[in-house]
This record gives C-alpha cells, sequence and structure tokens, in this order.
C-alpha cells in the first residue's frame, strides 16, 4: 500500500476537495512544488495556476487556485484560496474577456483605474488559458 497524505483545497465560498493523495503539486512563489507524504513542513504563498493531486487510484485531478497559502505538514497538505475551481469547469471565452479587459485598462493610462487590481486580474486569466491548455494536452 502506497504511502499518503490528506488534501484540503478551500476557496473562500467552499471545500473544492478533500480527501487522501500519493503526491501533490502546487504553483509556490517559488515556483512549482511537488509534495509526496512525509514532507518537510512547509507555510508559503501560492501564484495563480494549477493544482494537481494524484490520488491513490492513479487518477490526476486538476484545480485551479488564484492564489493563497500552501501549508505543508508531513501527512496533511492545506490550501487556502480566495478562488479555487476544479480546472475542468474552467470557461476558457471568460478567461479570455476578462485577459482582454484586464489588457485595455492597463494599456489606458488616463483612466483612473486600480493598477494592482487590473494586474492581478490579468495574472490570474493568463493562468487560467494556462491551466486550460495544459488540460487540453493530457486529454
Amino acid at each position: 500500500m502506497a504511502m499518503t497524505l490528506h488534501v484540503d483545497i478551500v476557496s473562500a465560498e467552499a471545500e473544492i476537495f478533500s480527501g487522501t493523495a500519493t503526491m501533490v503539486f502546487a504553483p509556490a512563489e517559488m515556483g512549482e512544488v511537488g509534495i509526496a507524504p512525509r514532507h518537510t513542513p512547509l507555510l508559503t504563498r501560492l501564484k495563480p495556476g494549477e493544482v494537481r493531486v494524484q490520488t491513490q487510484e492513479g487518477e490526476e485531478l486538476s484545480f485551479f487556485v488564484s492564489g493563497g497559502m500552501l501549508e505543508i505538514q508531513p501527512h496533511v497538505v492545506t490550501i487556502l484560496s480566495d478562488t479555487a475551481i476544479r480546472a475542468d469547469h474552467l470557461d476558457e471565452a471568460q478567461a479570455l474577456e476578462a485577459k482582454e479587459r484586464a489588457e485595455k485598462l492597463l494599456a489606458d493610462r488616463s483612466a483612473d483605474l486600480d493598477y494592482a487590481k487590473a494586474q492581478s486580474e490579468l495574472a490570474q486569466s493568463i493562468a487560467q488559458l494556462a491551466a486550460i491548455k495544459k488540460l487540453r494536452a493530457r486529454s
């Protein structure tokens, strides 16, 4: 029997996933991290991107997180994010629209805008599109 760890992925609205896994991959600020059972404890921030969870059955589940926090304990991984959704529920048209809207706001220097918010929206939409592209490549 393979060693496992418990994984919780939680958004501001709901718990997205709770279960066991043999491996987890997450987009930490310093780069993608791979988390196996008995990993050294770690607390780090997440970038917008894809979280992959490999289950005991060999299935790989994909989720999109808008950023947040990653807490690793030897047998528990917790991901807290403002927005977290299953990658197969991502809407490509909506992500493209958000990207275009953010690019227009950033290009219009005369507008009264929240520059940090526009940059954040752009980064999230680009990360969503990258997650959709990776998901298609694996299918």
